[in-house]
């Protein structure tokens, strides 16, 4: 067997499931299970569909591309059973990084193992304690060029700090993930713990989002927070704020990969 996750969008109407269904169905298709959501406000309809499909039957790949064309929507097929190339771009902090790394050795993330590209080599015996290969990369297009040689499908900013070029950007349009503090746009620029400490917070968080040429204003994946109160100190922000990041960036990356996202302009639909 081999699964098949179907992403589909179209102006919102009548008989969109059943003729799904009907297709798949007459193809000898065994539909394990759907999620749906129809956007009245704009009048959209999204669903994703997880296939059974058996290998000696032809998948009906032709023919839903026909019906989307029909009903005037976009589909994306996907082979679940298909592990995608990964790079984790990181600067110094570690933390995210080795999260990132465990949670794909114990098989959370499924995808072949991820390079790590940084500008410093501080970074390097992260990716020689996970057999990973690691990349020292100071230009923009040596970043390309090692990119394109390990023919990489996602990228992962695991507090990286430094600005991804347009050509980048537009190449990995929405497969650039991107992690900040939840502050944003409340308390830009320097030590944002320590303005939210000095502003008396009530919460913190972070956000985990696709990278777009304007920065940090790409479709949101995930977000959390978690409360706190005058009894923390900066420190204890600082390492509430370093714990959620790295749950909201896993969870971002796992439904990533899970093709559990669905992005329509700047707006993305986060199925469970």
């Amino acid at each position: 067997m081999n699964n098949k996750i179907i992403q589909f969008i179209c102006p919102d109407q009548k008989g969109i499931l059943a003729q799904i269904s009907s297709i798949l169905y007459n193809a000898h298709n065994n539909i394990l299970s759907i999620e749906q959501h129809v956007d009245n406000e704009n009048n959209n309809f999204y669903i994703r569909i997880v296939v059974e499909h058996t290998i000696s039957c032809e998948f009906p790949e032709n023919d839903l591309h026909l019906l989307s064309g029909k009903l005037n929507g976009k589909i994306n097929i996907f082979d679940s059973n298909k592990k995608i190339n990964v790079a984790i771009f990181g600067t110094k902090e570690s933390e995210p990084i080795y999260d990132l790394f465990i949670k794909h050795t114990s098989g959370s993330l499924y995808c072949n193992t991820p390079i790590l590209i940084s500008n410093h080599n501080e970074l390097s015996y992260i990716a020689n304690q996970f057999n990973a290969t690691f990349y020292k990369a100071n230009n923009n297009q040596k970043i390309l060029d090692i990119l394109k040689n390990e023919n990489i499908t996602l990228i992962i900013l695991a507090r990286y700090m430094q600005i991804i070029p347009k050509n980048i950007v537009n190449l990995y349009k929405n497969n650039i993930i991107n992690i900040h503090h939840g502050f944003l746009p409340a308390f830009k620029g320097a030590k944002p713990y320590h303005q939210a400490y000095k502003k008396g917070v009530k919460i913190i968080g972070a956000t985990a989002h696709y990278v777009t040429n304007v920065l940090d204003e790409g479709p949101i994946i995930t977000q959390d927070v978690v409360p706190i109160n005058h009894a923390h100190s900066i420190k204890d922000m600082m390492q509430l704020g370093r714990e959620i990041e790295r749950t909201v960036l896993y969870n971002a990356v796992k439904a990533h990969l899970e093709y559990k996202v669905i992005i329509n302009k700047n707006k993305t639909i986060l199925f469970k």
